[in-house]
């Protein structure tokens, strides 16, 4: 989708005025197809809807990392984030979103480790923009929360805190059902880690994306002030970046989180603080009904919310009835609590 942002130096980004890009060049990994990855920032005094109140000078920052058939796109976040006082970054990780090149396969990674090169090259890029010892927020959604916890338990004393929006720390079913399919995918893997497994097939019309935005099949808006909030009129995501209903999901890949998450499982020792947000429950599956709108439809968020107990010596479980996968997608008064709850947890562990 156009062109690609430029190396070493900052371009305007798809967001529009208020962010900017860069590509960061990464060495060859397991499939060596030219992978790059994408770091986004905000600029605040560039950005016409910047919040009231924003200061000019920030006193941390905070990094983001997507989830699965994902990429960075939440401003709201964005702007939250530098009001707060956080120059705010983001990572499109290899194959994903601003990253993903001609011929690529979406999302593939054979291990999650392998991001460790993206996030050391973003924090080489705002330390070379911020002091040294700028406090680093680490905030991952869904695999990007996973990827994040591993990442925090590898790097004791880097991080300020650390921040999970729908952690996938423990696969659907929890851990009975992810020991019952590691057999599987390993043997689909060695077989082929690349072919693509075969999903159900759905009607184009049975499918729901919350990205979306509100639909006739959704009945009534439950309150006429949303109707000009991302909710009801969609998010005007890239269909290339995120794909419906799902990006092919190959063993290697699958593979690799499930290591991830046998890893979360034996245990973390994450040093910082961790805030681990997710929905007040789960309604597993790709099709439309009324209850998807106001659920995690991807993760077990009960399971992920037992898991996060485990990651460290201080943790904050937060969970938030009628929440979505990504609750920076939720209905705007859960998005309101979502980040209000983030503001006051941020007040006590990250803000001087």
């Amino acid at each position: 989708m156009g062109e690609h942002a430029p190396v070493g130096r900052w371009a305007p980004d798809i967001l529009g005025p208020g962010f900017e890009a860069r590509t960061l060049e990464l060495l060859p990994d397991d499939v060596d197809d030219e992978a790059v990855a994408t770091l986004v920032r905000h600029v605040p005094h560039l950005d016409p809807h910047a919040l009231p109140g924003t200061p000019t000078t920030p006193t941390f920052a905070l990094v983001y990392l997507h989830g699965w058939n994902d990429y960075f796109f939440q401003a709201e976040l964005a702007r939250e984030i530098s009001r707060l006082g956080g120059a705010f970054y983001a990572v499109d990780l290899r194959r994903y979103g601003r990253s993903l090149r001609t011929g690529q396969m979406l999302g593939w990674t054979s291990s999650l480790a392998l991001y460790d090169e993206e996030i050391g090259l973003a924090l080489a890029v705002i330390r070379s923009e911020r002091d040294e010892g700028t406090d680093i927020v680490l905030c991952g959604h869904s695999t990007g929360g996973l990827t994040a916890c591993l990442w925090a338990d590898r790097h004791p004393g880097a991080l300020k805190a650390l921040i999970l929006n729908s952690a996938w720390l423990e696969i659907q079913g929890s851990e009975p059902v992810r020991l019952a399919g590691e057999p599987v995918v390993n043997t689909l893997a060695r077989r082929d880690p690349h072919r693509p497994i075969a999903l159900p097939s759905y009607s184009p019309d049975s499918l729901f994306s919350v990205a979306d935005g509100w639909t006739e099949r959704d009945g009534e808006l439950p309150d006429p002030s949303w109707a000009q909030d991302p909710y009801v009129t969609g998010w005007g995501v890239v269909p290339e970046w995120k794909v419906a209903p799902s990006a092919p999901i190959r063993p290697g890949w699958l593979q690799a989180i499930l290591a991830g998450q046998a890893r979360v499982a034996a245990g973390l020792d994450i040093r910082c603080p961790v805030l681990s947000m997710g929905a007040g429950r789960s309604r597993l599956g790709l099709t439309w009904s009324p209850e998807a709108r106001r659920a995690d439809t991807i993760i077990d968020a009960d399971a992920t919310a037992r898991r996060a107990i485990g990651l460290g010596d201080l943790v904050t479980v937060a969970r938030f009835p009628g929440g979505v996968h990504d609750l920076m997608l939720s209905e705007p008064p859960v998005r309101a609590q979502v980040l209000s709850a983030m503001r006051r947890w941020m007040g006590a562990y990250v803000l001087r």
